[in-house]
């Protein structure tokens, strides 16, 4: 089964989601297909147009299986003592956490892994801010998540596995030049149509010439 491509581009950029659950673990994933994807992502907007990304692209069983105990590790590492609480937690948080944890204990299943780089001029990050590092990257990262949608595809964007960093990049025999942005977990789903995320109003995130004048209705 796979999912009805976006009838627009609003369509597309409001319906394409982070899928946990509902996965296709038994549908293997066209490579050539993944590489069509991130092809488009290549044109994503980067700093001087360096173009400094890398992509990591993982088919091999092996290798998934690998960065997936990690990721699985680093998941639980930071989420045991929520997940001893559940029923405590807010209805929201639940089902995220729930959603997450399902990926968390499948993803060495999930035929496509693809991680997002950064090839540095050197092994250190930057001090202070590093959102002009960053938006060299991530706009293509989510416009590979949008290509894989309009394709019948479905990804799910997660850094989890950045908690253990050096790790994934030891299985993956990466560079002290080359850091990891995300995972985009890819795969076809089981459902057919998506919905838009439950988002808090404009009006109560909005600011208008300054923080100071308030939210604007």
């Amino acid at each position: 089964m796979t999912a009805r491509p976006p009838a627009s581009i609003d369509e597309l950029l409001t319906t394409t989601r982070c899928v946990r659950r509902g996965l296709d673990l038994e549908r293997a994933v066209d490579p050539e297909l993944v590489k069509d994807c991130l092809r488009i992502a290549l044109q994503a907007p980067n700093g001087n147009n360096r173009q400094n990304w890398r992509w990591i692209l993982l088919t091999a069983p092996r290798v998934r299986r690998q960065v997936a105990e990690v990721y699985r590790a680093a998941f639980y590492d930071r989420n045991t003592a929520a997940l001893r609480r559940m029923d405590e937690l807010p209805p929201q948080r639940r089902s995220v956490l729930t959603g997450a944890r399902a990926l968390a204990d499948r993803l060495h299943r999930v035929p496509v892994l693809v991680v997002p780089c950064l090839e540095l001029a050197d092994a250190g990050l930057p001090e202070g801010n590093q959102a002009g590092l960053w938006a060299s990257l991530l706009p293509a990262a989510w416009s590979y998540a949008l290509a894989a949608r309009s394709r019948g595809l479905a990804t799910a964007w997660t850094a989890v596995h950045l908690d253990r960093e050096q790790e994934v990049a030891d299985i993956l025999g990466l560079p002290p030049t080359v850091r990891q942005g995300a995972l985009l977990a890819t795969m076809y789903p089981l459902r057919t149509t998506f919905r838009p995320g439950p988002r808090r109003p404009l009006e109560e995130v909005l600011h208008h010439d300054g923080w100071q004048g308030g939210n604007v209705p």
